[in-house]
């Protein structure tokens, strides 16, 4: 079963385009996308949570990548798959 992919996103970032057309070519369905530039408030949690200001911020279940470059350093390193729930490389 795969876990939740969670994205702290924006309208009309481009980052935050990169970072989901890499999950879903890693086989994600279902990404829960939370739009902070249409409520400050989550903004402000996504900021407690994760320590950052910027989008996307991105978790995988309980496990926070961080933003767009941080999820393709995961993946360089062969460790996104196995993270979605997918087979080791």
């Amino acid at each position: 079963m795969q876990p939740v992919v969670r994205m702290y996103t924006s309208n009309f970032c481009p980052y935050c385009a990169r970072a989901e057309q890499l999950l879903r070519a890693r086989g994600v369905t279902e990404i829960d996308k939370i739009r902070i530039d249409l409520d400050p408030e989550q903004r402000d949690e996504m900021m407690q949570i994760t320590g950052r200001r910027t989008v996307p911020q991105i978790f995988i279940g309980d496990y926070h990548v961080g933003g767009c470059d941080d999820l393709y350093a995961l993946d360089q390193r062969g460790e996104l798959v196995p993270l979605l729930g997918g087979p080791a490389a």
